[in-house]
C-alpha cells in the first residue's frame, strides 16, 4: 500500500503561512519551520496589542476629560458622576473629543453635572431620614 502524505492540504498549509510570513528577515521569510514559529509569535502580540490599545485610549480619554473639567471646579470622577446622575449618555470618546474640540460644550455639560449633584445632595438627606 503506497504512503499517504495529504500533500495539498500540507502544501496549501504552508503556503498560507509562508504567505503571512511575508516581509520577515531571513530564514523566517522563507522557510516554513522558521515561518510557523514567527507567525503564530506575531499572531498572539497582535492579539494582545488589540486589547493594549483600547485600554490605552481609554486612559487618554479620561486624561483629557480630567484635564478640561479641573479647571471648571469638578474632577473626572464627580463629572462622571454628574453626568450619569443628570442622564447624559455621552462616552468618554466622544467626551474627550468635546474637551479639545470645544470647550463651552464642556462647560455646559459641567454646569448641568453641578447642578444634579447639588439635586443629589439635596435629596441624601431626606432618603436617610425616611430610613
Amino acid at each position: 500500500m503506497s504512503r499517504a502524505t495529504n500533500s495539498p492540504a500540507s502544501r496549501k498549509r504552508r503556503k498560507r503561512v509562508l504567505a503571512k510570513a511575508k516581509g520577515y528577515r531571513g530564514f523566517r521569510s522563507t522557510h516554513f519551520r522558521y515561518a510557523k514559529d514567527a507567525v503564530r509569535k506575531a499572531e498572539t502580540y497582535a492579539t494582545r496589542d488589540r486589547k493594549a490599545k483600547k485600554r490605552s485610549f481609554r486612559n487618554l480619554w479620561v486624561q483629557r476629560i480630567n484635564a478640561a473639567t479641573r479647571p471648571l471646579g469638578l474632577s473626572y470622577s464627580r463629572f462622571m458622576e454628574g453626568l450619569k446622575f443628570a442622564g447624559i449618555d455621552l462616552d468618554r470618546k466622544v467626551l474627550a473629543d468635546l474637551a479639545v474640540k470645544d470647550i463651552a460644550a464642556i462647560e455646559a455639560l459641567v454646569q448641568q453635572a453641578k447642578a444634579a449633584l447639588e439635586k443629589k445632595a439635596a435629596e441624601a438627606p431626606k432618603e436617610t431620614a425616611a430610613a
